[in-house]
């Protein structure tokens, strides 16, 4: 049965995970994963990197622009001609993590990306009650308010992992606005939050680590961001930058309030839709990771049809979770022709 807080969440967290739990309890007291009170810094950035240089290299013909929104100012980027398309990032990424797909698809489109509220070079509002002002429908109020900035009231939207969330969210809370809509390895968070398996919680320990009250998941990611040497792992034309936003303390408590936001607050308004009987309407079209922890586990496209959806179509790929960067011809293929209708 469903719940309307983030406390059956963790509670379910503690029970299939106790042991992990008390043998982590043993090392924070023994000091060896939290630092002394007082000793935690603001993080320098490991890189001098120019955001608007790494656009202009990684994005050639995009223009970089700061939008204020209601609630926050977005760094953003518009490139290409044609219907208007969005793209949302995920965590904890930025709006470059689309640097291997938008300039094929700006050919076809005008494409518009921005760093999420509480991510990269974005502002990072005050959480608000109930960590409201992190919440998806905040962040897709975000997303209208930049489109509708470029001149557009309607268009296509893209989001990937914590954006495909938002992207859902917009498309409910938005009909009007949203032509079309793709989401790239997620599952509902409604969905997974209300049936949590010992097989989740291994693969998505964070979730349960990032939706702890402040301050004590964000001293442990900056501890571990700090100590951390440089990064072999990923795309190289993204590793510095990803390590200099994700050793920002305001990034990493703006992630943190994202995830925290996703277990409460947004949970309410999944329910409400739910039970009101709203789902995506617009066309949705639903990629995943085959061999991905998603696609492992769980019948996706099966699961936004049943309750998510009312035109949902899918497809699995390969290349794990980060399909836009590891896989962009794969995406490509699925994205242009569902995108032409």
């Amino acid at each position: 049965m469903a719940t309307t807080t983030g406390n059956h969440v963790r509670n379910s967290f503690f029970a299939l995970q106790r042991r992990e739990l008390l043998a982590a309890g043993a090392a924070l007291a023994a000091g060896s994963l939290l630092p002394r009170p007082g000793t935690v810094e603001a993080a320098e950035s490991p890189v001098a990197t120019d955001a608007r240089a790494l656009d202009a290299k990684l994005l050639p013909g995009f223009k970089v622009e700061k939008v204020k929104t209601s609630g926050a100012e977005l760094h953003a980027v518009i490139g290409g001609s044609g219907p208007p398309l969005l793209l949302i990032h995920g965590a904890p990424l930025t709006h470059l993590s689309w640097f291997r797909v938008a300039p094929e698809l700006a050919k076809k489109y005008t494409v518009v990306a921005a760093d999420l509220r509480g991510y990269g070079d974005s502002s990072k509002p005050a959480d608000g009650d109930k960590h409201i002002n992190y919440s998806k429908r905040a962040m897709a109020q975000d997303q209208i308010e930049l489109m509708k900035h470029f001149g557009f009231d309607r268009f296509a939207v893209v989001g990937h992992d914590r954006g495909g969330r938002v992207a859902h969210r917009l498309a409910i809370d938005h009909p009007q606005a949203v032509t079309r809509a793709a989401v790239l390895d997620i599952v509902p968070t409604h969905y997974l939050y209300t049936h949590v398996t010992k097989a989740f919680v291994d693969a998505y320990f964070h979730w349960f680590l990032y939706i702890r009250p402040a301050p004590y998941p964000e001293d442990i990611l900056l501890r571990e961001a700090q100590s951390a040497g440089p990064s072999r792992g990923g795309l190289p034309e993204l590793r510095d930058e990803y390590a200099r936003v994700n050793r920002d303390p305001a990034n990493i408590h703006g992630m943190c309030e994202d995830y925290r936001a996703s277990a409460g607050i947004d949970m309410e308004f999944d329910e409400a839709d739910i039970k009101a009987g709203r789902k995506v309407t617009c066309p949705l079209h639903v990629l995943w990771a085959s061999d991905g922890a998603m696609g492992r586990m769980y019948d996706v496209l099966g699961i936004w049809k049943e309750t998510y959806g009312t035109r949902v179509t899918g497809a699995p790929l390969t290349g794990g979770h980060n399909l836009q960067e590891a896989n962009p011809a794969g995406v490509l293929g699925e994205l242009l022709p569902f995108l032409a209708g």
